[in-house]
């Protein structure tokens, strides 16, 4: 088991899609909302490891194509896969997308930074995820069929960002002291919360749609009878439940909590709504972090093999 490269995929795949997401939730929170959560100094921070975790992984990459240990991967051979590969030119554009993200997400400051400076290290970062597919499963297609495998896979983790990165955002506004949280704030936390339902349904539907479109091209109806009797099947299934219990987080915030505390933000008392809400979005955001540990580990696996 490649441990090294499974733990480099997930910390990459949380990285960006945390800051990809957070920079789009920021685009289209309230008025108001990067104000309050640290967003130049996490997205900063977010670039900058993607940037290492992608040299990284650049390492482990050319060292399974190659087949040798990480020790003995050299520079001819790392030419070789950044020069003539589409893993590698994939890379090559990620690390651009990434000083990018950096540059643009240093220019944000001010109480109200400028929608053009966060809408420029939103696109950035949605690159840099976007680059991800060619390290998994979706560029294992050709020809047309390649095309719809790669763009669904593309949909799929942009969506999956901008959830992942939202939810952050969401915990951030939350999470705040109490001694910190009046009827404003309390406000605002509600207007982003009611706010996302739109976006975050959308979300939801493009990765279940993307999903089962991923799902048939890997496996094919052949290979559905034997998941459940595979590591491939079973990691499969593991995640499809783990994402349920997101999706039934996320109807509980949307359709009782943030309903309840809209009711009494005015009021400036709602302790038992912000804890009932940081329960539950911190719940999601551990689902979540637990499905892309899973999507990690699924990459490095060999489907066909698997299902026979």
């Amino acid at each position: 088991m490649d441990w090294a490269g499974i733990a480099i995929r997930f910390a990459l795949y949380l990285d960006l899609m945390l800051a990809c997401g957070l920079a789009a939730f920021a685009l289209t929170a309230p008025a108001g909302t990067a104000r309050v959560m640290p967003l130049r100094a996490v997205l900063v921070a977010c670039g900058c490891l993607g940037l290492v975790l992608s040299a990284g992984g650049l390492l482990v990459m050319t060292a399974a194509m190659a087949g040798t240990t990480l020790a003995q991967v050299d520079r001819e051979t790392l030419t070789m896969i950044v020069d003539e590969t589409p893993y590698g030119a994939a890379w090559t554009i990620r690390m651009v997308a990434l000083v990018l993200a950096v540059g643009s997400a240093s220019t944000i400051r001010g109480a109200e930074p400028p929608p053009t400076r966060i809408a420029a290290s939103a696109i950035a970062f949605g690159l840099a995820v976007a680059t991800l597919a060619w390290g998994g499963h979706g560029a294992m297609s050709e020809g047309a069929l390649g095309l719809l495998h790669l763009g669904a896979d593309i949909l799929h983790l942009l969506a999956a960002a901008l959830w992942m990165g939202s939810l952050l955002g969401l915990v951030l506004l939350v999470a705040r002291p109490a001694a910190r949280i009046d009827a404003g704030h309390l406000d605002l936390s509600w207007r982003a919360l009611h706010g996302f339902a739109r976006a975050g349904t959308a979300a939801v539907a493009i990765i279940v749609v993307t999903g089962v479109v991923n799902g048939w091209l890997i496996i094919g109806p052949d290979g559905m009878p034997s998941l459940p009797f595979t590591l491939y099947g079973q990691l499969l299934l593991a995640k499809l439940g783990a994402f349920a219990a997101m999706v039934g987080l996320a109807s509980l915030n949307r359709f009782r909590l943030t309903p309840a505390l809209g009711s009494v933000a005015s009021s400036g008392a709602a302790r038992r709504e912000i804890g009932a809400l940081r329960l539950s979005l911190a719940f999601e955001a551990a689902l979540g972090i637990a499905v892309l540990a899973l999507v990690a580990w699924l990459g490095t696996l060999e489907p066909v093999a698997a299902a026979g």
